[in-house]
């Protein structure tokens, strides 16, 4: 266990900090893979946008790496150009 008091409160402040990634790091993950199940072109469209945002969102946090974003929004625009 921690000795000193500011060990205390970064072990609080990593947890707090912890479940917050952990809440963006899973609501980005669902709208991913509820996207990835679409199939209307025009709704897929309209949903990107959305998407995007959120990961580029956690990109700016440091909850995901950069280039995983990238990665993400590159496969995504793939799905949606593959759309007929």
């Amino acid at each position: 266990m921690a000795n000193h008091k500011s060990a205390l409160k970064r072990i609080r402040s990593n947890r707090v900090r912890r479940m917050r990634n952990r809440y963006y790091a899973k609501t980005m993950r669902n709208a991913i893979k509820s996207f990835r199940h679409l199939e209307d072109k025009e709704e897929a469209a309209k949903q990107l946008p959305k998407i995007v945002s959120l990961i580029d969102k956690n990109a700016k946090r440091s909850v995901i790496h950069k280039n995983k974003a990238a990665n993400l929004k590159s496969k995504l625009t793939k799905k949606l150009n593959a759309l007929g």
